[in-house]
């Protein structure tokens, strides 16, 4: 029998509904089958946070039932009017009644704080953001989810998901001078587009992973959201034991590989030495070539920062190809550490002083310009970021271009003013990480006994749930709109400070459903009450934010027929009770159009046999559907959404008082 690969044995040792045989067999899961873990971490951001802890209260439960969960304020942080400050108090007063810890305003962003205070090798977490998986760099499977899954989780639910394929990712050699982790990332982006990761697991092994310290590795992981994938793991080796001593957490440490003779599904193998710089050009985080081939092309601002690379290290190299230079005329450069560690860390060191004599433009430890909060390009703008996401609109300019490059190339090309190659201005030598980092935990605030007793701030714009009814067994509506392929939760609700301050208010964040697809959208949704959305392949891509769903399902679409999903959108429309559909036959797709009806009979029955007949009443043809979901999955369905369902399992075992009487509907 083959030993066990990294992946199989976090999920044995967390699997909830397969027994240890099965488990340690690991390939006999691999078929799709729905496994269940246990959570022993959650995290939430305010902008998925807020959503989150509504519906944790709307459970009725009295004190978290995880090991350990945290909230962070790191995305809506720009304050310009009452919203987002009324959020942060919410937040707060939350987490001191239920025992989740505070990381307040100004601290970092949740992914780098959380790898560098919480995170813990051989854990699981589940976030309520895309990129939980960057914890995967110590050796914890963390995944991301929508905001109601991570409720739940805090709430004593396992999580659910299809097992996915293992991929084993062989990294062999060093990386050459001025190449980065991040060149690591948009090569395998390169090579899989952003549907290669889906419904997969990537362990990265090999010699060149002991040449990767933690933040590097931090930065691949991230990014393998971008294919799609339901997260990457690294081992837990020394590297691993270096970064939680340096954070004064050497107790935390466990050593966590592969069995030598472990299997996988998939094997990439990538030669360190023989990458170069990348970048992923205009609107796709996959469409990767080299720096040296589009060279030369002016650029009107740089970004340095987000969860994918505003560590020391990124900051720290970042200043050394700064010195002594200065940023082009032309071209703006912006800089945001990703935690307030690395903040006191490069200020203390005079990093922070380098940077600002070269002129970047310091900004708060935040996510800022990644999701289009503040630095929006110009007009028609070229952008160069280290971010994780170059989708059209996304930065706040919708005609603007941005691009996806490493700390090395955006510091290069923010001196020459055009993209350059950082190779061109020689061999600079890394930075020397310190043994020992900062450690202030003053702006984070664990819970208190006494804080059972707190009362709750609540804003004005702090909406109630709304109460989704149980779908019916015949969906009859107006096909309300037809998309291509790669939709993205952008294209669906868009980010933005102007969007994101209503996240609390569901009623009012609808208004802006599909306004980057056609503005009009709400408004025809409410006047045919409802709807049918249609869509190509991956539909749901990118954030986990589930007012994506929410949203649509407050408008009343009740079905989206599609080619295929991301793994996260699909559950976020289960779990608020919308029916993901997927074509039979692909090409059914295109025969149909905006202002088509359709009808869908005997849903329950299609539900059970996983095969749906759909009537296209308006041309009068016919075609089939499936769903491939779970028996979890269509129960949460029939409730009307995993709120009713939670709601009617807690009555059932009588851990609190439904409102509702919709256990029994059918």
């Amino acid at each position: 029998m083959a030993g066990m690969n990294l992946v199989q044995k976090l999920i044995k040792s967390h699997a909830v509904n397969v027994s240890l045989a099965d488990a340690e067999r690991g390939a006999s899961l691999s078929s799709g089958k729905e496994v269940l873990i246990k959570i022993d971490q959650t995290l939430t951001q305010d902008t998925t946070g807020t959503m989150a802890y509504l519906q944790f209260e709307a459970l009725g439960i009295d004190h978290i039932k995880t090991e350990r969960s945290v909230s962070y304020v790191d995305h809506n942080t720009l304050q310009v009017s009452f919203e987002n400050a009324d959020d942060h108090n919410y937040l707060q007063d939350v987490s001191a009644k239920y025992g989740i810890i505070f990381s307040r305003p100004g601290n970092g962003i949740c992914h780098q704080v959380h790898l560098e205070r919480f995170g813990v090798p051989g854990k699981t977490l589940l976030g309520s953001d895309s990129h939980t998986p960057t914890a995967g760099a110590l050796g914890m499977l963390a995944i991301g989810a929508g905001g109601l899954d991570v409720a739940l989780a805090m709430a004593g639910f396992p999580f659910s998901f299809p097992y996915p394929k293992i991929v084993r990712v062989n990294l062999k050699g060093r990386l050459g001078p001025m190449v980065s982790a991040k060149d690591i990332v948009l090569e395998i982006l390169r090579r899989l587009t952003v549907k290669g990761g889906v419904g997969k697991i990537f362990e990265y092994s090999g010699e060149g992973v002991k040449t990767l310290t933690i933040p590097q590795r931090a930065t691949i992981a991230n990014m393998g959201a971008e294919m799609g994938a339901t997260t990457s793991v690294f081992p837990s080796d020394e590297q691993t034991k270096r970064f939680l001593e340096a954070q004064g957490r050497g107790q935390d440490f466990i050593p966590l590989s592969a069995d030598p003779d472990a299997a996988y599904d998939e094997e990439i193998e990538i030669d360190l030495s023989v990458l170069e710089p990348l970048i992923a050009l205009p609107h796709m985080p996959d469409k990767v070539v080299p720096v040296r081939s589009v060279a030369g092309t002016p650029v009107d601002q740089c970004f340095i920062g987000s969860c994918t690379n505003s560590s020391y290290y990124d900051l720290a190299m970042s200043a050394k190809i700064l010195k002594g230079r200065h940023v082009a005329e032309k071209t703006s450069l912006v800089i945001a550490p990703g935690s307030r560690q690395t903040l006191l860390m490069i200020s203390r060191a005079g990093i922070l002083t380098d940077l600002i004599e070269a002129g970047a433009r310091i900004l708060e430890s935040a996510c800022g310009p990644c999701i289009g909060i503040g630095q929006a390009p110009r007009t028609g703008g070229i952008s160069l970021r280290t971010s994780n996401r170059n989708f059209e609109g996304r930065s706040g300019t919708k005609d603007a271009f941005v691009y996806l490059v490493s700390a090395e190339t955006a510091a290069a090309s923010a001196i020459m003013g055009v993209i350059t190659d950082p190779r061109d201005l020689g061999n600079i030598e890394p930075p020397v990480v310190p043994e020992r980092f900062a450690v202030d935990d003053a702006m984070i605030i664990f819970p208190k006994p006494e804080g059972r007793s707190q009362s709750i701030r609540r804003g004005p714009n702090i909406l109630p749930l709304p109460e989704f009814k149980p779908i019916p067994n015949t969906i009859e509506g107006e096909v309300l709109l037809v998309m291509g392929d790669n939709i993205t939760t952008d294209h669906i609700l868009p980010a933005g400070s102007k969007i994101m301050s209503l996240r609390s208010n569901l009623p009012a964040i609808s208004e802006y459903c599909f306004s980057a697809i056609d503005p009009s959208f709400p408004k025809r949704a409410r006047a045919a009450s409802g709807g049918i959305l249609v869509a190509g392949e991956n539909y749901g891509q990118g954030s986990s934010r589930e007012h994506a769903a929410l949203s649509p399902r407050y408008l009343g679409v009740g079905t989206v027929i599609a080619k295929s999903y991301a793994r996260i959108h699909r559950q976020n429309l289960v779990n608020a009770g919308i029916v993901p559909l997927i074509f039979e036959t692909p090409q059914d797709a295109e025969k149909i159009r905006q202002g088509n009806r359709l009808a869908i009979l005997n849903l329950f029955e299609g539900l059970q046999s996983n095969r749906i007949e759909v009537q296209n009443l308006t041309t009068g043809a016919v075609f089939m559907t499936k769903h491939g979901l779970s028996e979890r999955q269509i129960e949460i369905l029939r409730a009307g959404g995993a709120l009713n369902a939670a709601r009617c399992e807690f009555e059932k075992h009588k851990y609190a008082k439904s409102e509702t009487s919709d256990c029994n509907s059918d």
